[in-house]
């Protein structure tokens, strides 16, 4: 493929993607395949000649599709969102037409400046306390990771080597080994403090927790991954109350903030403790050019905005009679025991009308429904409720 194709087939692939998206709703919103359905599909080798690049794109629609969750389907109500948007989209182009490797400033210095300017951007916009800007006389700074996941690896491994040297510098007789076979990670059923669990987005009090981390030098790490993005929205913000006493903060822009996956965003209250524990702000060496798709993202939409994205799907799309939570999660124990509920799942799985996922909940078998596309409006949850009630209604007759 040459400069000339490139461009053609690019044009192709953005109207492709349009058309996808646009019309994403007539598909429906889980596949149906089982397990291994792909390998008989396509050669168990690969070619030894060019394939037409033509027979790849139909091979989409062939092989791929028939396999793919549309997570941006107005109908999907399942896990969490995955937001995406068109400027995100052509800020991820760019970062593979530039194809940098930004493992150090030199290595390209935008790539190191943006995310640092980026993230100072995101804290402001969250009205975190200055010691998390870099661009301030505070010590700390942020940084783009991957995942949730990642970040509270980070807090933890980063936790633990500066316990090590504090205990040493006091206690220089015990070897490092003694130190760590006594260090002890205080968490609840959600791992640490946080702000918004997966399953209900519950929220921890932790101008509670703070204070007592604080005094007894435990390393407070807050996970915000599913909430934090409504936390721009000043009505939302005091849900942030007591960030100050935090060492560490993550959320998840890739959730709510209309910057596609990857995009896990994490702050330290003193960027040393993170250099100290790995020589650098992240596990991997390497790392993508991601904080082009913040840049288009917050100059497209502006703050204001990305605050009325919020505020549509976090409060004006939130009109079921069940109980609401922040970022449009809501949870209904609908059927009353868990092997109904459960019964009752499967049938709307099986339907493949909408797509839903369960949690636990003390016990409790419950059904989750997160607003989760950006397409998705009023006319799709009412359809969703009238369908999830109807299931309801014959299950409950069948066991009656």
């Amino acid at each position: 493929m040459d400069a000339a194709e490139f461009r053609r087939r690019g044009r192709e692939m953005v109207d492709y993607v349009a058309d996808y998206l646009e019309n994403i709703e007539e598909r429906p919103v889980s596949s149906d395949v089982e397990p291994g359905y792909l390998r008989s599909l396509i050669p168990t080798e690969a070619p030894l000649e060019p394939d037409n690049y033509d027979d790849i794109i139909k091979d989409v629609e062939r092989v791929i599709m028939p396999g793919i969750t549309h997570w941006n389907s107005p109908y999907f109500y399942a896990y969490f969102p995955a937001s995406n948007s068109y400027p995100a989209m052509l800020a991820d182009m760019l970062c593979g037409g530039l194809g940098c490797i930004g493992f150090t400033w030199a290595a390209s210095p935008a790539c190191t400046e943006l995310e640092t300017v980026m993230l100072d951007w995101l804290g402001k916009m969250l009205k975190l306390p200055d010691h998390f800007i870099a661009g301030t006389h505070g010590r700390g700074g942020g940084v783009i990771q991957g995942t949730a996941s990642e970040a509270t690896l980070m807090a933890l491994l980063a936790a633990r080597c500066k316990t090590l040297r504090r205990i040493r510098a006091a206690n220089s007789e015990l070897s490092e080994g003694e130190i760590r076979s006594k260090l002890v990670a205080y968490t609840s059923e959600q791992f640490c403090a946080t702000l918004g669990t997966t399953a209900s987005c519950a929220f921890d009090n932790i101008t509670e927790l703070g204070p007592i981390c604080n005094k007894e030098h435990v390393w407070m790490h807050i996970d915000a991954a599913y909430a934090g993005s409504a936390f721009i929205c000043p009505e939302f913000r005091p849900l942030l109350n007591g960030i100050e006493f935090a060492d560490s903060f993550n959320f998840n822009p890739h959730k709510w903030l209309l910057v596609n996956f990857d995009c896990s965003t994490m702050w330290v209250k003193k960027r040393e403790d993170i250099i100290g524990a790995f020589n650098h702000w992240q596990i991997p060496l390497g790392r993508r050019f991601r904080s082009l798709k913040m840049w288009f993202v917050f100059r497209s939409y502006g703050i204001q905005g990305l605050q009325a994205y919020i505020r549509k799907v976090g409060v004006q799309l939130n009109d079921p009679p069940c109980i609401f939570s922040l970022n449009g999660t809501v949870c209904n124990d609908l059927v009353g025991s868990n092997d109904l509920n459960q019964l009752l799942l499967k049938r709307i799985t099986n339907s493949r009308e909408i797509h839903l996922v369960p949690c636990q909940l003390s016990g409790v078998f419950v059904l989750r429904f997160a607003i989760c596309a950006r397409s998705t409006d009023s006319r799709h949850i009412q359809h969703a409720w009238r369908h999830i009630t109807q299931l309801s209604c014959e299950l409950l007759q069948e066991n009656h």
